[in-house]
């Protein structure tokens, strides 16, 4: 098994992505991590910090696609950047999984460019962790990808996250709730009136009718489905409960739950590989979690279900 990092990506590259590089190899040493981007810098990290680069593979790039760059242009005009070959090397099968802190953006055009999406799905999303209150774990798609979206997309996303859920986190026929304003069925937007039945219908997943904001952090629901516009401002706001809880002087295990660090990154589904995008201030630890994760997504063989599942 081979695991890609992009080594350039976020905004403490390349140092926070070799050391969370290394703290991965103690965990996964049955696994080969192939760190793309600058060798040299890589190198003279891991010498400063007394590791043996030979565990590590190396491909060399020398093109960085910035956090503020425009994404399909950049991935056109720097096909040396760590992010395009990184999606190189994963549609050639060089490596099983690509993971990068680096620009989100690109990460997604590079996914439909290289990869492409599993036959039947027509948008890919992006997911990210809800901690419980009373314990586990949910997750809410999408959370960016799709600003905008049709009643079909959440349906897919449904899937997809109910797929997730169950082999990534062990859930058995998780629950999956539609985000919006109002429990009863006749609440709601154009796109959420237009999705309930479509959820209803489905026989692929266990649908449990509406969720309000205020049902999020409960044990209501395994998956949470939403637009891409939505979801982002829920995940924006959510992710400021834990550095609001810092900033405030205490300590509480579930708000700790909040901290980006422990998950790593959030995987791109319905495309055909495992791809994790980790966050832009994603410290050693994050980046290990993200290697972690795309392990645990080979592993789970998680893509070819997904395919199995939109035949």
């Amino acid at each position: 098994m081979k695991i890609g990092l992009d080594i350039m990506g976020g905004d403490f590259a390349p140092e926070a992505a070799v050391l969370g590089a290394i703290l991965a190899y103690k965990e996964i040493s049955d696994s080969k991590l192939v760190l793309i981007g600058d060798k040299n810098a890589a190198l003279k990290i891991l010498q400063d910090n007394k590791f043996d680069p030979a565990v590590f593979e190396f491909v060399h790039t020398t093109e960085v696609i910035g956090m503020g760059e425009h994404p399909t242009k950049a991935i056109v005009q720097k096909p040396d950047s760590s992010i395009a070959v990184g999606y190189n090397l994963l549609k050639e099968g060089a490596i099983q999984a690509f993971s990068s802190a680096g620009n989100t953006g690109a990460m997604l055009v590079g996914a439909m460019f290289s990869v492409k999406a599993i036959p039947g799905v027509s948008r890919p999303a992006i997911t990210t962790i809800v901690p419980k209150l009373k314990g586990g774990l949910g997750i809410l798609l999408d959370v960016g990808a799709n600003a905008d979206c049709k009643a079909d997309n959440l349906l897919q996303f449904a899937i997809l996250g109910s797929l997730f859920s169950e082999l990534i986190y062990g859930v058995k026929t998780p629950r999956v709730g539609l985000i919006n304003i109002g429990e009863e069925e006749e609440k709601g937007n154009m796109l959420s009136l237009a999705a309930y039945p479509l959820l209803k219908e489905s026989k692929l997943i266990n649908f449990i009718g509406n969720a309000e904001g205020r049902d999020l952090f409960a044990d209501t629901a395994d998956v949470f489905v939403c637009d891409g516009f939505t979801g982002n401002v829920i995940l924006k706001l959510a992710e400021s409960f834990y550095v609001i809880s810092l900033k405030k002087g205490f300590k509480d295990e579930f708000f700790d739950k909040f901290n980006y660090e422990q998950y790593g990154g959030s995987p791109i589904l319905g495309i055909n590989a495992p791809v994790v995008v980790g966050h832009g201030i994603s410290n050693p630890e994050a980046i290990k979690n993200m290697v972690l994760l795309s392990k645990n997504m080979i592993e789970s063989n998680l893509v070819d279900k997904m395919r199995q599942a939109f035949q």
